[in-house]
C-alpha cells in the first residue's frame, strides 16, 4: 500500500509540474537528459557499474546455488538459465554491450 501511495503522489506531482512547465520546458529537459546520457564519462561509469553488478550477481548466484543445491525446482533453474542466455551479448539501455 505504501508503494502505491508513493506512486500516486509522484504521478500527481509530475502531472502538476509538467502542466506548469509546458511543452517547451519538457523538450529542454529531454535534450539535457539526452546530452547527459551521451557523455562518454557517464557512459563509462554506467558500463562499469553494470559490469560490477554482473560480477556481484554471478558471485551471489554461485554462493546461493552451492548452498541450495538440488532443492531448486527444475522449472526455476531452467528459467534462470534461459534468462542468463538471453542477456548474453545483448546491449543494455545505454547502448553498451554486456561483456
Amino acid at each position: 500500500m505504501r508503494y502505491k501511495l508513493t506512486f500516486v503522489i509522484g504521478l500527481a506531482l509530475g502531472y502538476v509540474i509538467g502542466t506548469r512547465a509546458g511543452r517547451e520546458r519538457y523538450e529542454q529537459l529531454k535534450k539535457s537528459a539526452r546530452q547527459f546520457s551521451q557523455n562518454p564519462a557517464v557512459r563509462n561509469a554506467a558500463e562499469s557499474a553494470a559490469q560490477s553488478s554482473r560480477e556481484v550477481a554471478g558471485k551471489a548466484f554461485h554462493a546461493v546455488s552451492d548452498k541450495v543445491g538440488d532443492r531448486v525446482p527444475d522449472s526455476v533453474a531452467e528459467r534462470v538459465r534461459s534468462l542468463r542466455e538471453r542477456t548474453t551479448n545483448a546491449e543494455d539501455d545505454w547502448g553498451t554491450s554486456n561483456t
